[in-house]
Protein backbone atom coordinates (compact mmCIF):
# COMPACT_ATOMS: atom_id res chain seq x y z
CA UNK A 1 0.00 0.00 0.00
CA UNK A 2 1.21 3.36 -1.01
CA UNK A 3 2.06 5.19 2.52
CA UNK A 4 1.33 8.61 1.38
CA UNK A 5 -2.25 6.99 1.23
CA UNK A 6 -2.04 7.08 5.25
CA UNK A 7 -0.90 10.19 5.83
CA UNK A 8 -3.49 12.45 7.49
CA UNK A 9 -4.93 15.27 5.65
CA UNK A 10 -4.30 18.74 6.30
CA UNK A 11 -7.65 19.15 7.68
CA UNK A 12 -7.24 16.15 9.81
CA UNK A 13 -3.47 17.68 10.82
CA UNK A 14 -5.14 20.67 12.04
CA UNK A 15 -7.60 19.05 13.88
CA UNK A 16 -5.60 17.12 16.01
CA UNK A 17 -3.24 20.11 16.30
CA UNK A 18 -6.41 22.50 16.79
CA UNK A 19 -4.98 23.03 20.81
CA UNK A 20 -1.82 24.35 19.40
CA UNK A 21 -3.65 26.61 16.53
CA UNK A 22 -6.43 27.36 18.85
CA UNK A 23 -4.66 30.68 20.54
CA UNK A 24 -3.29 32.24 17.08
CA UNK A 25 -6.42 32.05 15.63
CA UNK A 26 -8.55 33.43 18.29
CA UNK A 27 -5.95 36.39 18.73
CA UNK A 28 -6.07 36.91 14.57
CA UNK A 29 -9.90 37.03 15.03
CA UNK A 30 -9.86 39.55 17.72
CA UNK A 31 -7.16 41.64 16.23
CA UNK A 32 -8.38 41.82 12.72
CA UNK A 33 -12.14 42.72 13.82
CA UNK A 34 -11.19 45.57 16.65
CA UNK A 35 -8.35 47.35 14.06
CA UNK A 36 -11.12 46.38 11.04
CA UNK A 37 -13.44 48.79 12.93
CA UNK A 38 -10.71 51.36 13.68
CA UNK A 39 -9.81 51.28 9.97
CA UNK A 40 -12.72 53.34 9.12
CA UNK A 41 -11.42 56.03 11.53
CA UNK A 42 -7.87 55.72 9.93
CA UNK A 43 -9.12 55.42 5.84
CA UNK A 44 -11.75 57.97 6.45
CA UNK A 45 -9.60 60.93 8.26
CA UNK A 46 -6.49 60.13 5.77
CA UNK A 47 -4.46 58.58 8.25
CA UNK A 48 -3.57 55.50 6.75
CA UNK A 49 0.47 56.57 6.65
CA UNK A 50 -0.31 57.49 11.07
CA UNK A 51 -1.05 53.27 10.61
CA UNK A 52 2.16 52.84 8.87
CA UNK A 53 4.32 54.59 11.49
CA UNK A 54 3.04 53.54 13.92
CA UNK A 55 3.32 50.02 13.02
CA UNK A 56 6.61 50.20 12.68
CA UNK A 57 7.20 52.15 15.73
CA UNK A 58 5.96 48.63 17.31
CA UNK A 59 8.71 46.81 15.56
CA UNK A 60 10.92 49.43 17.22
CA UNK A 61 9.93 48.99 20.34
CA UNK A 62 10.05 44.99 20.13
CA UNK A 63 13.49 45.46 18.44
CA UNK A 64 14.90 47.70 21.92
CA UNK A 65 13.05 45.39 23.94
CA UNK A 66 15.60 42.47 23.16
CA UNK A 67 18.57 45.17 22.91
CA UNK A 68 18.23 45.71 26.45
CA UNK A 69 17.62 42.31 27.33
CA UNK A 70 20.76 40.88 25.39
CA UNK A 71 23.39 44.28 25.79
CA UNK A 72 22.02 45.87 29.14
CA UNK A 73 21.05 42.87 31.15
CA UNK A 74 17.41 44.83 31.87
CA UNK A 75 14.66 43.07 30.88
CA UNK A 76 11.38 44.29 29.11
CA UNK A 77 8.71 42.93 27.91
CA UNK A 78 8.61 43.05 24.18
CA UNK A 79 5.01 43.51 24.71
CA UNK A 80 5.70 46.70 26.60
CA UNK A 81 8.33 47.68 24.67
CA UNK A 82 5.74 47.55 21.46
CA UNK A 83 2.94 49.06 23.25
CA UNK A 84 5.39 52.10 24.65
CA UNK A 85 6.50 53.13 21.22
CA UNK A 86 3.30 52.86 19.24
CA UNK A 87 1.62 55.15 22.06
CA UNK A 88 4.79 57.78 21.75
CA UNK A 89 4.54 57.09 18.05
CA UNK A 90 0.94 58.42 18.22
CA UNK A 91 1.50 61.20 20.84
CA UNK A 92 4.11 62.25 18.44
CA UNK A 93 1.83 62.11 15.72
CA UNK A 94 -1.04 64.16 17.61
CA UNK A 95 1.30 66.99 18.28
CA UNK A 96 0.96 70.28 15.96
CA UNK A 97 3.99 70.31 13.68
CA UNK A 98 3.29 74.12 12.61
CA UNK A 99 4.90 74.66 16.08
CA UNK A 100 8.07 73.54 14.48
CA UNK A 101 7.98 74.70 10.75
CA UNK A 102 6.88 70.66 9.23
CA UNK A 103 3.70 69.90 8.00
CA UNK A 104 1.98 66.80 8.99
CA UNK A 105 3.06 64.88 6.28
CA UNK A 106 6.97 65.42 6.58
CA UNK A 107 5.83 64.38 10.50
CA UNK A 108 4.84 61.10 9.16
CA UNK A 109 7.14 60.25 7.02
CA UNK A 110 9.88 61.14 9.16
CA UNK A 111 8.51 58.77 11.75
CA UNK A 112 7.63 56.23 9.55
CA UNK A 113 11.32 56.00 8.36
CA UNK A 114 12.85 56.70 11.32
CA UNK A 115 11.29 53.80 12.97
CA UNK A 116 11.50 51.48 9.70
CA UNK A 117 15.29 52.57 9.36
CA UNK A 118 16.18 52.05 13.36
CA UNK A 119 14.08 48.46 13.60
CA UNK A 120 16.96 46.88 11.32
CA UNK A 121 19.69 48.61 13.00
CA UNK A 122 18.72 47.58 16.34
CA UNK A 123 17.73 43.75 14.56
CA UNK A 124 21.34 43.66 13.48
CA UNK A 125 22.78 44.17 16.71
CA UNK A 126 20.79 41.08 18.04
CA UNK A 127 21.17 38.33 15.70
CA UNK A 128 20.51 35.96 18.32
CA UNK A 129 16.79 37.23 18.33
CA UNK A 130 16.61 38.39 14.31
CA UNK A 131 13.88 35.75 13.72
CA UNK A 132 11.77 36.82 16.36
CA UNK A 133 12.18 40.52 14.81
CA UNK A 134 11.64 39.41 11.28
CA UNK A 135 8.43 37.89 12.46
CA UNK A 136 7.28 41.55 14.23
CA UNK A 137 8.09 43.39 11.22
CA UNK A 138 6.77 41.16 8.62
CA UNK A 139 4.22 39.01 10.50
CA UNK A 140 5.68 35.50 9.99
CA UNK A 141 5.14 34.09 13.75
CA UNK A 142 3.21 31.20 13.67
CA UNK A 143 2.53 31.08 17.29
CA UNK A 144 0.73 33.28 19.80
CA UNK A 145 1.82 32.84 23.74
CA UNK A 146 -1.33 33.00 26.11
CA UNK A 147 -0.16 35.80 27.08
CA UNK A 148 -0.42 37.59 24.04
CA UNK A 149 -3.07 36.44 23.34
CA UNK A 150 -4.35 37.64 26.85
CA UNK A 151 -3.06 41.53 26.34
CA UNK A 152 -4.75 41.15 22.85
CA UNK A 153 -7.94 40.18 24.20
CA UNK A 154 -8.42 42.58 27.01
CA UNK A 155 -7.66 45.75 25.35
CA UNK A 156 -9.31 44.65 21.90
CA UNK A 157 -12.46 44.63 24.66
CA UNK A 158 -11.87 47.97 26.06
CA UNK A 159 -10.91 49.86 22.79
CA UNK A 160 -14.16 48.50 21.49
CA UNK A 161 -16.34 49.20 24.70
CA UNK A 162 -14.85 52.53 24.46
CA UNK A 163 -15.67 52.92 20.98
CA UNK A 164 -19.36 51.51 20.39
CA UNK A 165 -19.73 53.63 23.53
CA UNK A 166 -18.69 56.84 22.69
CA UNK A 167 -19.65 55.99 19.07
CA UNK A 168 -21.83 58.86 17.91
CA UNK A 169 -19.56 61.34 19.64
CA UNK A 170 -16.15 59.98 17.65
CA UNK A 171 -17.97 59.94 14.48
CA UNK A 172 -19.14 63.20 14.62
CA UNK A 173 -16.29 64.72 15.64
CA UNK A 174 -14.19 62.50 13.08
CA UNK A 175 -16.01 63.67 10.18
CA UNK A 176 -17.77 66.87 10.82
CA UNK A 177 -15.32 68.64 13.30
CA UNK A 178 -17.17 72.25 12.75
CA UNK A 179 -20.37 70.77 13.85
CA UNK A 180 -18.92 69.20 16.66
CA UNK A 181 -17.41 72.32 18.06
CA UNK A 182 -20.49 74.09 17.64
CA UNK A 183 -22.38 71.51 19.52
CA UNK A 184 -20.00 71.88 22.12
CA UNK A 185 -18.13 68.48 22.10
CA UNK A 186 -14.57 68.03 23.61
CA UNK A 187 -13.38 66.99 19.98
CA UNK A 188 -9.81 67.44 21.24
CA UNK A 189 -10.59 65.08 23.63
CA UNK A 190 -12.33 62.51 21.55
CA UNK A 191 -9.33 62.64 19.17
CA UNK A 192 -7.07 62.01 21.71
CA UNK A 193 -8.86 58.66 22.73
CA UNK A 194 -8.77 57.46 19.25
CA UNK A 195 -5.35 57.89 18.68
CA UNK A 196 -4.45 56.74 21.90
CA UNK A 197 -7.30 53.84 20.96
CA UNK A 198 -5.07 53.10 17.89
CA UNK A 199 -1.97 53.19 18.85
CA UNK A 200 -2.43 50.53 22.29
CA UNK A 201 -4.00 48.45 19.74
CA UNK A 202 -1.40 48.50 17.10
CA UNK A 203 1.13 48.46 19.39
CA UNK A 204 -0.65 44.90 21.19
CA UNK A 205 -1.07 43.48 17.81
CA UNK A 206 2.13 43.53 16.34
CA UNK A 207 3.95 42.28 19.11
CA UNK A 208 1.76 38.94 18.73
CA UNK A 209 1.09 38.87 14.69
CA UNK A 210 3.21 41.34 13.26
CA UNK A 211 3.42 44.92 11.66
CA UNK A 212 2.76 44.19 8.09
CA UNK A 213 -0.33 42.39 8.63
CA UNK A 214 -1.52 44.47 11.36
CA UNK A 215 -0.95 47.74 8.92
CA UNK A 216 -3.56 45.46 6.44
CA UNK A 217 -5.94 44.82 9.18
CA UNK A 218 -5.84 48.65 9.88
CA UNK A 219 -6.33 50.18 6.68
CA UNK A 220 -7.85 47.48 4.08
CA UNK A 221 -10.44 46.40 5.85
CA UNK A 222 -11.98 50.15 5.76
CA UNK A 223 -10.80 50.47 1.79
CA UNK A 224 -12.99 46.95 1.27
CA UNK A 225 -15.87 47.94 3.17
CA UNK A 226 -16.05 51.92 1.73
CA UNK A 227 -15.84 50.39 -1.55
CA UNK A 228 -19.27 49.48 -1.42
CA UNK A 229 -20.55 52.88 -0.85
CA UNK A 230 -23.05 52.01 2.30
CA UNK A 231 -24.26 54.12 5.32
CA UNK A 232 -21.29 54.61 7.77
CA UNK A 233 -23.02 51.74 10.10
CA UNK A 234 -23.16 49.00 7.95
CA UNK A 235 -19.04 50.18 6.64
CA UNK A 236 -17.77 49.73 10.29
CA UNK A 237 -19.37 46.15 10.27
CA UNK A 238 -18.39 45.33 7.19
CA UNK A 239 -15.15 46.66 8.21
CA UNK A 240 -15.19 44.48 11.43
CA UNK A 241 -15.99 41.77 9.87
CA UNK A 242 -13.28 42.18 7.14
CA UNK A 243 -11.00 42.38 9.67
CA UNK A 244 -12.09 39.42 11.31
CA UNK A 245 -11.79 36.88 7.70
CA UNK A 246 -8.63 38.24 6.92
CA UNK A 247 -7.23 37.44 10.05
CA UNK A 248 -8.31 33.61 10.41
CA UNK A 249 -8.91 33.37 6.94
CA UNK A 250 -5.38 34.16 6.30
CA UNK A 251 -4.27 32.04 9.18
CA UNK A 252 -5.88 29.67 7.69
CA UNK A 253 -4.72 29.48 4.28
CA UNK A 254 -1.11 29.78 5.39
CA UNK A 255 -1.85 26.53 7.62
CA UNK A 256 -2.98 24.15 4.49
CA UNK A 257 -0.86 25.67 1.82
CA UNK A 258 2.30 26.15 3.54
CA UNK A 259 2.76 29.74 3.48
CA UNK A 260 3.74 32.78 5.67
CA UNK A 261 1.45 33.82 8.23
CA UNK A 262 1.83 37.49 7.66
CA UNK A 263 1.55 37.15 4.22
CA UNK A 264 -0.99 35.04 3.87
CA UNK A 265 -3.22 37.76 5.81
CA UNK A 266 -2.33 40.63 4.33
CA UNK A 267 -2.81 39.50 0.45
CA UNK A 268 -6.06 37.62 1.93
CA UNK A 269 -6.92 41.88 2.98
CA UNK A 270 -6.21 43.11 -0.15
CA UNK A 271 -8.21 40.05 -1.68
CA UNK A 272 -10.96 41.77 0.06
CA UNK A 273 -11.01 44.94 -1.49
CA UNK A 274 -10.74 43.37 -4.90
CA UNK A 275 -14.05 41.27 -4.12
CA UNK A 276 -15.32 44.46 -3.36
CA UNK A 277 -14.63 46.38 -6.63
CA UNK A 278 -15.85 43.54 -8.75
CA UNK A 279 -19.75 43.69 -6.09
CA UNK A 280 -19.80 47.30 -7.01
CA UNK A 281 -18.81 46.86 -10.31
CA UNK A 282 -21.13 44.68 -10.91
CA UNK A 283 -23.96 46.54 -8.80
CA UNK A 284 -23.36 49.41 -11.06
CA UNK A 285 -23.99 46.51 -14.04
CA UNK A 286 -27.43 45.52 -12.60
CA UNK A 287 -29.11 49.42 -11.64
CA UNK A 288 -29.40 50.49 -15.05
CA UNK A 289 -31.31 47.44 -15.69
CA UNK A 290 -33.82 48.30 -13.78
Amino acid sequence: MDPSLLEPSKWEQFQASFDLFRDPVLCALIAGGVLGFLSVYVVLRRMVFVSAAVTHSAGLGVALAFFAEIHLGTHVDPMLGATGLSLLATLLLMADPARLKLTRESMLGLAFAFAGGAAVLVGDRIAQEAHDIQGILFGTAVLVTEEQLAAVAIVGAAVLFIQLWWFRGLTFASFDRVGARVQGLPVRLLDSVLMISIGVMVGVSARALGALPVFAFSTLSAIAALVLDLRLGWTFLLATLAGCISGVGGYLFAFFYDFPVGGSQTVLSSALVVVAVLLRALRGLVRPAR
